[in-house]
């Protein structure tokens, strides 16, 4: 597959972080799992992740602004381009030695998100996009399940964690969707999961309580994909908005219908 300039630099500067947390995760592993000693080192190794990215992104286009997860938001002297960065999506599973997380890049132009980049460095799955241009997994063509029918499938979502709140409205979401369909999975990291919507591994996905850098990449992976991504009620401005729904376009539809259904009365 051809790649432009851009989306080259992206990849690039994920590869290299992902050497970064490839290292640090066989030392996570290795750690006493206690409240002090792993948190600390995986906020240092996602820190360092970030790092390694910004820097890389950066020195190629320094005039653009950039929007990281763990660090002060760079607004550019460009005004229409920005980069949007998780370093390591899926922290949780990190610091348990469970392989699903990743670096995820996306760039956005003049509000519309344009290419992106998920890295698992603990699979070596590079899934990149470009609009207009198609998504791919280490250089095969993606395309989103053409499965039209709840029933026959297997839907992604996100569990609210302590502290994460909306726990009660996740419940009867839930409630909802998992009576309708074959499988419900939660990998722990929305940026592997949209991958795994835009490859066709996951018929679906929802969650709410996100940030910009959860979503930005697997945006243009799933449209690239040939799937429809949108907020929990269809909204089509969801970047800064928190909720994300996504599948092909029966399965978004119905999706939407089914995780909104009002709370049942006693």
């Amino acid at each position: 597959m051809a790649r432009s300039a851009l989306l080259n630099v992206m990849v690039q500067a994920a590869l290299k972080a992902g050497k970064s947390l490839s290292r640090d995760f066989g030392e996570v592993q290795n750690l006493q799992v206690s409240l002090k000693g792993p948190g600390d080192y995986v906020t240092q190794a996602d820190r360092k992740a970030e790092k390694i990215v910004r820097e890389e992104l950066l020195k190629a286009r320094p005039t653009y602004g950039f929007l990281g997860e763990e660090s002060e938001e760079i607004k550019g002297t460009d005004g229409a381009h920005r980069w949007i960065v998780d370093p390591l999506d899926g922290t949780t599973n990190f610091l348990h030695g469970i392989p699903l997380f990743g670096t995820s890049i996306a760039l956005q132009r003049s509000g519309e998100i344009v290419a992106g980049v998920i890295y698992n460095p603990a699979t070596d799955d590079l899934y990149t996009a470009e609009k207009g241009g198609g998504a791919f997994v280490n250089d095969r063509r993606l395309r989103v399940s053409a499965r039209k029918k709840l029933s026959d499938c297997v839907i992604g979502c996100g569990v609210p964690h302590l502290g994460g709140g909306q726990h009660g409205r996740f419940l009867v979401q839930l409630r909802h969707v998992m009576g309708d369909v074959a499988g419900i999975r939660s990998m722990g990291a929305a940026a592997i999961d949209l991958a795994y919507v835009a490859a066709g591994r996951l018929d679906g996905f929802w969650q709410e309580g996100l940030s910009p850098w959860d979503i930005a990449a697997g945006i243009i992976l799933i449209r690239e994909a040939g799937g429809f991504i949108s907020g929990m009620n269809g909204e089509t401005d969801f970047l800064e908005g928190g909720s994300v729904i996504a599948g092909n376009e029966h399965i978004h539809k119905a999706l939407i219908d089914v995780a909104n259904r009002p709370i049942p009365k006693a």
